[in-house]
């Protein structure tokens, strides 16, 4: 058999392995994932259409009016709270305010209330409630 027979085999698998290698390097430094804990929150898709509580916005019982009706959308209300004192009571006021909104316009919602910043904001998406899975 001639030397220069198997060269393009020998030239791929040493890039093969050199692929495999630096790919296991790169997993090994990579820190774990934390361990899940009891609680799951339900999985959330990319919003159909969001909704942001300006001065000059119509109320969310009269958007929610202008959006398709779908048995399969649900609409999610978050709300962020800072670290000052009574903040959290705030942003639960402001969410109980949006979730009065959306009964109005006939709307069951799912409520978040969280730590961070940024403008409450009321979104319609295909989630489904109770982490039962992305509805098809």
């Amino acid at each position: 058999m001639k030397a220069g027979a198997y060269g393009w085999q020998t030239s791929l698998a040493d890039l093969s392995l050199i692929l495999f290698m630096l790919a296991a390097a790169a997993l090994h430094d990579r820190p774990e994932a934390p361990q899940a804990s009891g609680h799951r929150a339900s999985p959330q898709s990319e919003p159909l259409a969001v909704y942001h509580p300006a001065p000059d916005a119509p109320r969310l019982d009269e958007w929610l009016g202008q959006q398709a009706v779908d048995p399969r959308q649900q609409l999610t209300i978050t709300v962020n709270y800072g670290p000052e004192p009574g903040a959290r009571a705030a942003a639960m006021q402001e969410a109980a305010r949006l979730l009065a909104e959306a009964g109005l316009a006939g709307r069951a919602a799912r409520i978040v209330v969280e730590p961070g910043i940024g403008p409450a904001r009321a979104a319609l998406a295909y989630d489904t409630p109770n982490g039962t899975g992305l509805a098809p």
